[in-house]
């Protein structure tokens, strides 16, 4: 046997499981989202020519958008800390950013029900202090659902910042001060820069996730933020329109495959110029 015979051997039950698990439920759909109730486009045009559909296009877009500003913002200082701190503040940020990859999605987006309610504890707080009289409607919103999802995909954030940041050389920043740049200039003009690469991976992993998220904004949102997953799901469960959810479903995944690719495409512009 040959290597490359050998090499083929290797990578069959990758291929195989790809084939089985993604490339046939995905031809599957694409089959019945242009084949019923007859051949043609017909579901394509309903999901970008009604308002409804259009909005829920909108509200996944706006929602994963927001969702992935937010874990930068709360990201970077966190992992700046992380690089920066000593080892055991280190070990314990770690441990805090961990906490979410070890209970279920479904737990906590019911956790956050309980605590953001209007019986919950932030509610009987903010009123027991004296800070409001009657209760904040903190979830059934979007307020709930950026804050549900942010706790959860937040780790997706921090980690491609610290591993980057974990190598920048801090001379370059002294470096950039000693120039004569202060602090700040320093930070955006410098330091910024070289996080760029696990800003972008990050904001990637959070943006392409919330795309096709359910559980949280099923459970902490309202009517006007409902999101594409959801969408797909009720036309199965409550219509048994498979050819409109199929559509739904193959929209979905072209625009998640296109925004990776032109992603990957201004990273590697931007490389080959450096």
């Amino acid at each position: 046997m040959t290597l490359k015979n050998r090499n083929l051997w290797l990578i069959a039950p990758a291929v195989t499981l790809i084939g089985v698990c993604f490339l046939y439920p995905v031809l599957w759909l694409l089959q019945r989202s242009v084949s019923e109730p007859v051949w043609g486009l017909q579901n394509y045009e309903t999901v970008f020519g009604k308002a409804v559909y259009v909005g829920v296009l909108w509200n996944t877009a706006s929602i994963a958008g927001a969702t992935t500003l937010l874990c930068a913002l709360i990201g970077f200082p966190v992992a700046y800390s992380m690089v920066h701190s000593r080892p055991w503040i280190r070990k314990l940020l770690i441990f805090v950013v961990l906490i979410p990859f070890w209970t279920s999605i479904l737990v906590r987006s019911f956790a956050w029900l309980v605590i953001l309610q209007r019986g919950g504890i932030i509610n009987d707080l903010l009123i027991g202090i004296g800070l409001i009289a009657q209760p904040l409607d903190l979830v059934y919103n979007r307020f709930g659902v950026l804050l549900g999802m942010v706790q959860i995909l937040l780790p997706f954030m921090v980690f491609p910042l610290f591993s980057v940041m974990a190598r920048i050389d801090g001379s370059f920043f002294k470096a950039a001060t000693n120039l004569g740049a202060n602090p700040l200039r320093a930070f955006f003009r410098v330091y910024l820069p070289l996080t760029m690469p696990g800003l972008a991976t990050g904001a990637m992993l959070v943006f392409i996730i919330s795309l096709g998220y359910f559980i949280t904004p099923e459970m902490l949102g309202g009517r006007g933020d409902t999101m594409i997953a959801q969408l797909i799901f009720q036309r199965i469960d409550e219509f048994g329109d498979w050819p409109l959810a199929s559509a739904l479903a193959i929209v979905l995944l072209v625009g998640t495959g296109l925004l990776f690719i032109v992603i990957n495409s201004i990273f590697k512009l931007r490389g080959g110029r450096s």
